[in-house]
């Protein structure tokens, strides 16, 4: 697969622990960063997929769209889209924005983040961000996902920088060209290089994902788990030393969504604040211990 030469873009209150790779820098201090992809390891879903109905109510999709976002979606769920099948996704999504606007699809986004995205947070991966969060970590979110629909859920959990997918925008339209794909080996080129702008040590930072396409941001640092992994993803684990978690608590997020609040993406420098913890620390107290 060509990629695009641009750069980008549970249970208890601690973080999994996991013993530091061969050779790991033991410099001090050090700075440490929680890499966690976005689709199936913080929600139980497609971020992309869950907004396909209100893109059509909007006007932005056709039913056929909709029926094919439906099809990916599902092959997507069930691990059944290869590398391959990826790209012919990837190639079908960048025809389909061609022409879309911007501005448009941000509010869209805005609008009904809540009502599909909320319902489908793991209560699990709001607990390991928030014991990341208490131990002074930053916390990235690294998705394949267009930074439209990443940004604003990045500012609800908090972030502090988020890389995703960007679409080339002329005019405030996109024209179909990808700046830069967010996805595989770009990930983990993505994660040096907001090591290198943010002064992480990598030996020491954590990396979560579902999908063994995100086997090279795992492997970028010492402590990577595999999230509800399927048979291939746990063989590699084992192989690689990384641990495994099961997320299986998708949780109602009641909180109101402040205007999107901007992410640093790598070649960006601006802050995101940390939004809504208190609603965050209430959803643990409440279902943390339910399980």
């Amino acid at each position: 697969m060509t990629q695009p030469q641009d750069s980008p873009q549970t249970g208890p209150r601690s973080a999994p622990q996991a013993p530091p790779r061969p050779g790991a820098r033991e410099t001090r201090p050090r700075k440490v960063a929680a890499f966690f992809d976005l689709d199936k390891t913080i929600i139980a879903t497609s971020s992309t997929a869950a907004f396909s109905k209100p893109f059509y109510a909007g006007g932005l999709i056709s039913r056929g769209d909709v029926l094919r976002s439906a099809y990916a979606h599902f092959l997507y769920m069930v691990g059944g889209a290869d590398a391959d099948q990826t790209e012919r996704m990837r190639a079908h999504l960048s025809s389909l924005v061609t022409g879309w606007d911007v501005r448009t699809v941000s509010q869209i986004v805005e609008e009904t983040l809540h009502e599909y995205i909320d319902p489908v947070v793991y209560a699990e991966a709001v607990e390991l961000i928030v014991s990341h969060h208490d131990r002074g970590h930053d916390v990235v979110i690294v998705s394949a996902s267009g930074s439209e629909v990443v940004e604003p859920i990045a500012a609800v959990l908090g972030a502090d920088h988020y890389v995703a997918t960007r679409m080339e925008i002329v005019d405030g339209r996109y024209t179909g060209e990808i700046d830069f794909y967010a996805y595989g080996e770009n990930k983990a080129l993505a994660i040096r290089e907001l090591a290198e702008a943010n002064g992480y040590d990598l030996d020491a930072s954590y990396a979560y994902s579902d999908s063994i396409t995100d086997a090279p941001m795992l492997a970028e640092v010492g402590h990577g788990f595999a999230v509800n992994p399927d048979r291939t993803l746990r063989r590699l684990a084992g192989e690689s030393g990384w641990g495994t978690l099961t997320f299986v608590r998708p949780v109602t997020l009641r909180t109101q969504l402040a205007p999107p609040r901007s992410a640093v993406v790598v070649g960006g420098a601006v802050a995101v604040a940390v939004v809504g913890w208190l609603v965050w620390r209430a959803v643990r107290k409440r279902s943390g211990r339910s399980g």
